[in-house]
């Protein structure tokens, strides 16, 4: 009976705690995500006003790479931080009807905006400058586009080269010189 009672705790305790919620649009709904009228000109207001960088998330339902970047990279508590700490995080419908207000201007729906970026993988992470320019779009002034599910580690290393600005000086080293240096830290032991 102890063993069986043991089991079944086993069980429970495997069932994945990191399940994320999805929405009626079929779209993973984690808290960290901000529930904003998708005006980006006022999300990029309200994200200054929290200390914070805007970052635009374009998914679709049945993606599976999204759900992998749900469940398996953006649970890790180093990126889960960032997303919660360093970040405003706006959800995209790639196929959506919803209004955007783009950060030029227009009016458009979700999906005419992802045209308008040209964004053709999900999930897309669009990493918003700290000084809004009205006169652009939201793609033609991002400091980086990470479009597609990368691991954790990748994830975590873009994050961070975007929130200390590494981007405005790429010269000695651009993301993926970056990206290996820190690979080669955590291997060696010598960073987190």
């Amino acid at each position: 009976m102890k063993r069986m009672i043991l089991a079944a705790l086993a069980v429970i305790w495997a069932l994945p705690l990191w399940a994320v919620e999805m929405g009626d649009d079929g779209l993973h709904k984690p808290g960290w995500y901000k529930e904003t009228f998708k005006d980006l000109r006022e999300d990029f207001a309200d994200a200054e006003s929290e200390g914070k960088r805007l970052l635009l998330i374009v998914e679709q339902r049945g993606c599976i790479y999204c759900r992998d970047m749900h469940e398996n990279t953006f649970t890790d508590p180093r990126v889960k931080e960032h997303l919660e700490e360093t970040y405003f995080p706006v959800q995209i419908n790639l196929h959506g009807d919803t209004e955007l207000i783009d950060t030029d201007g227009e009016a458009l729906s979700e999906k005419a905006a992802a045209r308008k970026w040209n964004v053709m993988f999900t999930p897309t992470m669009i990493f918003m400058p700290p000084e809004l320019d009205e006169s652009k779009p939201a793609v033609a002034q991002a400091v980086a586009v990470m479009p597609g599910a990368f691991a954790a580690g990748t994830t975590f290393d873009m994050m961070t080269w975007v929130a200390e600005e590494r981007y405005l000086d790429q010269s000695e080293e651009d993301f993926q010189r970056y990206h290996a240096r820190k690979i080669r830290e955590r291997n060696d032991g010598s960073t987190d």
